[in-house]
């Protein structure tokens, strides 16, 4: 690590960023005594981990050769989808497979998706433009995703899996390469790291396969990964998307996509619109992590995208009623990794990298690739071996199927915006007309860390607390649900300048870090697990279960 700003003006925040403390997150040690064992542990209860379990146990369920298969699925948030954000478009052929003979109405869904438009937008205007073909939405649905997991952990308790909530996973139980379980985070710490009245110490759980569901940037994946020499063709990288749901008066009538404003053109991502009946409209912004300038600040550039037209028509009178902001793989095709699975393991969702940002869509991947884990782990449980090769079966279904076919399809198209706004356009528009064939050669990418911030100023940020709202706002509409008293989860390099401080300050949507006379203050209690800063700077770990935000309706 170095303490030094780049002479040039620049931050490399790969300078600063502490290493990912694999000793703590990989134990080489023997499970507990009183472990608890499962056959199958399904760590993350999001669309992935619930979707695994359900097969899982129906295929067992069929086949009685098998006999009592002990299958559970561990979440660290205190009820199912509290931690859960992501998109509201859903394509619901996998949940249909999911559920042979299920109809439509049958799923938890807010109704198909009306119509679309997508505009190019500047300051005080706006052009609609064509909707590139990845990003066509005929036939698709609108969903609130905590809605959709607190059904699939209804559909999972009924088939008979055990849900354990509020059970953070900290860390990977191994012997040799061989995945053994997990070790759940204690909970009653003081801020000093002092078991306090309430204490409860971690806990292990054992199973014959682990699969990990910890979405994006999961440090179980993380560790695992390196301590296995698993690699990709280019390393993955991350957006961070901040998200607010609002009550409104004025109806709106189609999904809305933008790009352009209020973005620099030296970063990429851009908004959406979308409503989900009731007078309910959900939007955002989602920026990549590769953005160049120190002291961008998505929240804030969010709440300056409400300012415009296009979006203070809708929202004016109305009531922002939840917030949140998580980070989302964005590499695609060339950043998965070259397995997915080892001994007694397997990657699934988020945590696999399976989302393609061209057509921005994850929801039914996640829930199909745990589909394809639980039916590789019911054939290796059949064979009674649960190693690499057994489980390899589910590397194979995801490569030679409709996961991979889409990613490779539009795998230079995010890639292509390394090249700038107009002439990553053009290529991705290019790769989008040929199916990808042009341009042929992969592009190379850096990680987000190694990608130099340029040392800028911050903008003033004042917001009226009606229409535009400040983090501290923002975290409460979150439902935070972190005591204060909580010990920090976030560790830093062992210097931090004051450039870099702004720059975690601005980076993190909810206020956690400040940087003071002082130096750099941690609010830990604020954080509502987006995991932004783990791709830039201070590292995230897992808290007490029940800690972080707590969505309702998103």
């Amino acid at each position: 690590m170095h303490s030094n700003v780049v002479s040039d003006g620049t931050i490399l925040p790969a300078h600063h960023q502490r290493p990912l403390p694999a000793d703590r997150v990989i134990l080489r040690s023997a499970p507990d005594e009183e472990a608890v064992p499962l056959d199958v542990l399904f760590v993350g209860g999001g669309p992935a981990g619930l979707a695994g379990a359900i097969e899982l146990a129906r295929l067992v369920e069929e086949d009685a050769s098998l006999g009592d298969v002990e299958i559970g699925v561990l979440e660290k948030s205190a009820n199912l989808g509290e931690h859960c954000l992501s998109g509201a478009v859903v394509d619901i052929s996998s949940l249909l497979e999911l559920f042979p003979g299920a109809q439509v109405g049958d799923l938890p869904l807010r109704g198909p998706v009306p119509a679309e438009k997508v505009y190019f937008l500047t300051r005080n205007g706006r052009l609609r433009i064509p909707t590139p073909p990845p990003m066509r939405n005929h036939g698709n649905h609108l969903a609130s995703v905590c809605e959709i997991v607190g059904w699939l952990g209804e559909r999972a308790e009924e088939a008979g899996v055990n849900l354990f909530t509020g059970f953070p996973a900290e860390s990977l139980l191994m012997e040799g390469d061989r995945v053994l379980g997990i070790r759940t985070a204690p909970s009653g710490v003081d801020r000093e790291g002092r078991p306090g009245p309430e204490y409860m110490p971690p806990t292990d759980v054992t199973a014959r396969v682990t699969v990990l569901a910890e979405g994006s940037r999961g440090p179980l994946a993380q560790a695992w990964l390196a301590d296995q020499d698993v690699g990709s063709p280019n390393p993955q990288i991350y957006a961070l998307g901040v998200k607010e749901l609002w009550q409104t008066d004025k109806p709106l009538e189609a999904v809305i996509h933008t790009l352009g404003y209020p973005l620099p053109r030296d970063a990429f991502g851009g908004s959406w619109m979308y409503p989900m009946g009731d007078g309910l409209v959900s939007l955002g912004l989602v920026v990549g992590l590769d953005y160049r300038q120190s002291t961008l600040d998505v929240h804030e550039l969010l709440q300056e995208m409400k300012g415009h037209s296009l979006f203070r028509d809708i929202l004016a009178g109305g009531e922002m009623l939840e917030w949140g902001a998580r980070t989302i793989p964005e590499g695609g095709y060339y950043s998965l990794p070259h397995r997915m699975t080892g001994d007694g393991l397997i990657l699934v969702g988020d945590a696999a990298g399976l989302v393609d940002v061209a057509s921005l869509k994850g929801i039914h991947y996640a829930v199909s690739s745990g589909m394809h884990a639980a039916r590789s782990i019911y054939e290796a449980l059949k064979a009674d071996s649960t190693n690499s090769e057994t489980l390899g079966a589910y590397d194979k279904a995801i490569r030679s199927g409709v996961i991979a076919q889409d990613l490779r399809r539009h795998r230079n198209m995010r890639l292509a915006f390394k090249s700038g706004f107009y002439l990553g356009g053009l290529k991705s528009s290019l790769a989008a007309v040929t199916g990808g064939r042009i341009p042929r050669a992969r592009i190379r990418v850096k990680s987000d860390a190694d990608e130099p911030k340029n040392i800028v100023p911050a903008s003033p940020f004042q917001p009226d607390g009606k229409l535009t709202f400040s983090k501290v706002d923002a975290v409460f509409r979150s439902g935070n649900a972190t005591r204060d008293d909580i010990p920090s989860h976030l560790l830093t390099g062992e210097s931090v300048t004051p450039e870099v401080g702004q720059m975690y300050a601005h980076l993190c949507p909810a206020g956690v870090y400040e940087w003071t006379d002082e130096g750099l203050v941690i609010n830990a209690p604020n954080c509502i697990d987006c995991r932004a800063t783990d791709v830039l700077g201070p590292r995230w770990s897992p808290r007490e279960g029940g800690s972080g935000p707590s969505y309702k309706r998103m």
